[in-house]
């Protein structure tokens, strides 16, 4: 496996058969293109896919073929069959998008996305959630039990991604987990609404955040430091579809997902979300807890050339995540007869905010067709769509997907703007394709 990189994007390269491919070296090949060096360029492109590729005039200079950018490499987590490591400390993996095509994301299908060590011990029995900071009215410390007791139980179907979702495609390469297209699932949490404990304690008007703290243990062991430790404003904290969970799926939360309790916020970065939490804080002020500051789930106010340094005073807490649609069946690569028809299945998603269409394209973009989308089960659930797509000519196709939000903000073509922890990147989900 070798590193390639063209035309400010990076991707590993896979194995074409049983040989590696014979792709040029990074250093050898133009950041930009002339027409006739790009189309001269199709020859090897054409030798390592082993298919001509459709609609190669459309295709944008310098973009990679997402058949060259797919690793076979596999490992095992325990209870996550098939999900990719991507750091073993702290243990964080991600899901191929075909593993997603569930509508409900099954535990087994859920990404892990840790910034510390799960705790040693975690007993559901003596297991408490304690209530303070400066904007509470009564702090108050409740144990599982009186949570389930004292509360109505509801359960969600929540989408759940990490704001570094696509951190890979960013160049040059941001630090942190390199994330393709799998930090994201849509799981139903079962639990209790955030709000109804919050206002049981009752908050004090000056109140503007929320901020947790887990059982989790920072990667240094010190148990003077927080392995991570955000929040949100008081207002998201307060919304319907804000969560305490101690389930998913009907199931008490895996291990790996905060067993035995945790926080869910629909739409916003995953990081949020906090794990193992036993303690929230009512604050009077912007959490300052552990990866609220400088760069940490930040991106710059403006636009930045790649690669500069951003002040973290120019920097912003990310909040709603952008609209987002992936295509999870079937799975790229796929050899498909010429004469029958592909369906397509998917999900979208775009924060806060509901998709208002999902289009999906096999020219690179130059023609889209529109894809049956389903509404949301629930607010701040992703939504599924279906879409079928017919081919005129055996080759090499991709098919993209790109959605749309109620506010008609579109997926990029492309990745969008960089940003030094390469956060954000909704550009549109493709596949391979091999038509013949």
């Amino acid at each position: 496996m070798v590193a390639f990189s063209i035309s400010r994007l990076r991707f590993p390269i896979m194995e074409i058969g049983q040989a590696k491919s014979n792709l040029p070296d990074a250093k050898n090949i133009p950041w930009a293109f002339t027409r006739r060096q790009f189309m001269q360029s199709m020859g090897w492109l054409t030798s390592a896919l082993g298919a001509n590729i459709a609609f190669a005039q459309c295709m944008p200079r310098g973009l990679i073929p997402i058949a060259l950018a797919q690793s076979p490499e596999a490992f095992v987590i325990e209870g996550k069959m098939g999900l990719r490591v991507l750091n073993d400390r702290p243990l964080n993996a991600e899901t191929p998008p075909h593993l997603l095509n569930d509508d409900i994301t099954p535990a087994s299908r859920l990404f892990i996305r840790n910034n510390g060590l799960p705790p040693v011990e975690a007993n559901a029995d003596i297991w408490t959630l304690s209530i303070g900071g400066e904007s509470v009215k009564t702090p108050k410390t409740y144990t599982l039990a009186e949570l389930r007791d004292r509360f109505e139980e509801i359960a969600l179907a929540l989408t759940l991604e990490c704001a570094g979702n696509g951190r890979a495609e960013f160049y040059p390469p941001a630090s942190g987990n390199q994330w393709t297209t799998g930090a994201v699932g849509c799981p139903e949490w079962n639990g209790i609404r955030l709000k109804d404990v919050l206002e049981d304690c009752g908050v004090i008007q000056d109140a503007v955040y929320i901020g947790y703290y887990g059982a989790d243990r920072h990667l240094s062991q010190d148990p003077k430091k927080d392995a991570i430790s955000r929040g949100v404003p008081l207002w998201k904290a307060l919304e319907e579809q804000s969560m305490i969970a101690w389930g998913m799926n009907g199931d008490p939360l895996p291990p790996h997902h905060g067993y035995p309790l945790r926080l869910v916020f629909g739409g916003w970065p995953g990081s949020a979300s906090g794990k193992w939490i036993d303690r929230i804080v009512i604050r009077n002020r912007v959490h300052d807890g552990t990866k609220m500051g400088g760069s940490s789930y930040r991106v710059p106010q403006y636009p930045v050339k790649p690669g500069s340094a951003v002040p973290d005073e120019d920097m912003k807490i990310i909040e709603s995540l952008p609209v987002k649609s992936l295509l999870t069946f079937p799975q790229s690569g796929l050899r498909h007869p010429l004469q029958q028809p592909l369906r397509l299945h998917g999900h979208a998603w775009a924060g806060d905010l509901e998709v208002a269409g999902v289009s999906v394209s096999i020219d690179f973009g130059q023609t889209w067709h529109k894809a049956d989308l389903a509404k949301p089960v629930n607010r701040l659930a992703w939504q599924n769509w279906d879409a079928e797509v017919h081919f005129s000519r055996a080759g090499y196709y991709e098919v993209w997907a790109r959605a749309v939000d109620t506010e008609g903000t579109s997926q990029p073509m492309l990745v969008p703007g960089w940003n030094p922890k390469g956060y954000l990147n909704n550009s549109c989900h493709r596949i391979a394709v091999y038509v013949g």
